[in-house]
């Protein structure tokens, strides 16, 4: 799920849609308006959930997708491989999710320690070990 804003609003930071991507914005540059053309604007942003830089440029009127993203809390129950089982602490449901990247993550991951995830378009990732 997104909303639709114009990219003249949005800002380092701050989460866009690439590509069908959901992209955090890393660099932001707005060139002023020409005397014949509008101002542009120079995103360049990562992917979310595979790290991949894209950028693009487009006038500061244009609309973009952003997403929309739900933190969640969850409990790790179990570690096997890459696979990480988790319960989610609002509605007890179970799923698994692949093994975070950052090394900083998964140096903290153990089963009965609490995470924040995100979930957004029908994907979800975690983003941090609570405590």
């Amino acid at each position: 799920m997104s909303k639709p804003v114009d990219l003249g609003s949005v800002k380092e930071g701050s989460y866009i849609i690439i590509e069908g991507e959901p992209s955090k914005i890393v660099e932001y540059d707005k060139s002023k308006p020409g005397k014949h053309g509008a101002a542009k604007a120079r995103v360049v942003a990562i992917g979310l959930f595979d790290g991949v830089k894209r950028s693009f440029v487009s006038p500061v009127s244009a609309n973009v997708e952003v997403p929309i993203i739900e933190k969640r809390s969850a409990q790790v129950i179990s570690i096997s491989g890459s696979t990480v089982q988790l319960m989610d602490l609002e509605t007890f449901e179970y799923f698994d999710l692949q093994m975070p990247t950052e090394q900083e993550i998964v140096s903290k991951l153990q089963p009965g320690v609490e995470v924040e995830y995100w979930r957004t378009m029908g994907r979800n990732k975690i983003m941090r070990v609570k405590g």
